[in-house]
């Protein structure tokens, strides 16, 4: 829980310093990369997800037709 927590105070953290220097254009990036850090890391876990479970798949289906 204590991790979570300061997961999310880092992400939030480094989304307002991004917010900062685009307000101040000190940095003209889109406002996509202004916000990966409060959404990138689901996306990156939602990620590892599929693809373990695309491999469970694979493995499934090889298993059985070994059978």
């Amino acid at each position: 829980m204590e991790n979570d927590i300061v997961s999310c105070g880092i992400a939030l953290g480094v989304f307002l310093v991004f917010l900062i220097l685009k307000l101040l254009k000190v940095i003209a990036w889109s406002w996509w990369w202004i916000t990966v850090p409060l959404w990138g890391s689901l996306i990156l876990i939602l990620t590892i997800m599929l693809i373990t479970v695309i491999v469970i798949g694979i493995i499934e289906l090889i298993r059985a037709q070994e059978d």
